[in-house]
């Protein structure tokens, strides 16, 4: 496994990208596997009838597993404050003004750019989906960004310089995905070859093994 390369499609949205990131870091940071993260739209921007369509049940099984996957693993979890899409869960109609999840999704690519994306996302998705109020203000964004390495105020001016160029590596990060053979998140691809959700880090493994 040692040397080996593969890509983790992450969304800022998707609380199951929350729960495979910190594993997917700690694997690259333990074994010397390197994963570049490619973060993409969420469902709620690229498909936005997505939650308007799914069965009733879906969004009841979300509630229900995800705290039970995080308590699993002993990772911290909290409702986002404010959640990275707004949309009215009522109707699951998604709101035409996004204020949040460009901003976070773009910073991604940026910190991506500089090969610390992986970092990032962890630290950024730990804010979002581990309890920080108000996660996009204050000094939080700028503590994640530290902590991966990497300077907030750096970062967001390549956001607002460049985010029609980020935006295009976005897109492309989502084609990537699906001609590696899927369309969700989170996703790792190894050798061309998709794992898809974050019960599938342990399996990802094994097919880096068999490589060596």
């Amino acid at each position: 496994m040692h040397g080996s390369r593969c890509r983790s499609l992450f969304s800022f949205r998707s609380p199951y990208s929350y729960l495979a990131i910190g594993r997917y870091r700690a694997l690259a940071e333990t074994s010397a596997v390197d994963i570049a993260l490619r973060p993409v739209y969420p469902l709620a921007v690229r498909q936005p009838d997505f939650f308007e369509r799914n069965h009733p049940n879906w969004l009841r099984y979300l509630i229900v597993d995800v705290p039970r996957v995080a308590q699993f693993h002993g990772i911290p979890f909290g409702l986002p404050r404010p959640d990275p899409i707004v949309q009215d869960i009522a109707t699951r109609a998604i709101a035409p003004e996004q204020p949040y999840i460009h901003r976070i999704t773009r910073l991604g690519q940026a910190a991506a750019r500089h090969g610390k994306g992986l970092a990032f996302a962890h630290e950024a998705a730990r804010l979002i989906w581990g309890g920080a109020e108000n996660w996009h203000m204050g000094d939080h964004l700028a503590g994640a960004a530290q902590r991966a390495g990497l300077d907030l105020a750096e970062l967001d001016a390549q956001v607002y310089e460049e985010a029609e160029a980020l935006d295009a590596e976005i897109t492309a990060n989502q084609q990537a995905l699906e001609r590696a053979g899927h369309w969700g998140v989170p996703t790792l691809v190894f050798d061309a070859e998709p794992f898809f959700g974050q019960d599938r880090i342990e399996m990802a493994k094994w097919r880096m093994e068999q490589r060596d």
